[in-house]
């Protein structure tokens, strides 16, 4: 059984940074496993923010947080890192780790996505 855990979030002043992370356990994650970050607002649907391959050579981002967030990944530790700069408030949400089963290569789609975390809730004040 595979388990994600979050941690890392909480209050964070507009311009400040938090840095996520997540925990795996319950399996020893490989070159089908890409993982990722989605966050969803109050009210909203939830949505992709970034995404990294097992090897950590390719990443992807939205739009609205590419240039301000880093996602990275220590296979080692089997953790996933989001380094989150410039905070603004409509970064506000519940931030979700993700990984997949069976896709590799940056992915972007929720549906392709297996294992969830059970949620940080990130928020930024202005």
């Amino acid at each position: 059984q595979v388990q994600l855990v979050e941690s890392g979030g909480g209050l964070a002043q507009a311009g400040g940074s938090l840095r996520l992370s997540c925990a795996a356990s319950g399996r020893t994650f490989s070159g089908d496993n890409t993982m990722g970050w989605f966050r969803q607002a109050l009210g909203k649907d939830r949505e992709f923010v970034a995404t990294i391959t097992w090897s950590g050579g390719t990443t992807y981002y939205a739009a609205s947080v590419k240039g301000r967030f880093t996602i990275s990944r220590d296979n080692a530790k089997n953790t996933l890192y989001l380094q989150m700069n410039t905070l603004k408030p409509e970064d506000t949400a519940v931030y979700y780790c993700a990984a997949t089963d069976r896709w590799s290569g940056a992915v972007w789609d929720e549906w392709k996505y297996t294992y969830w975390g059970q949620g940080t809730q990130v928020t930024v004040s202005s």
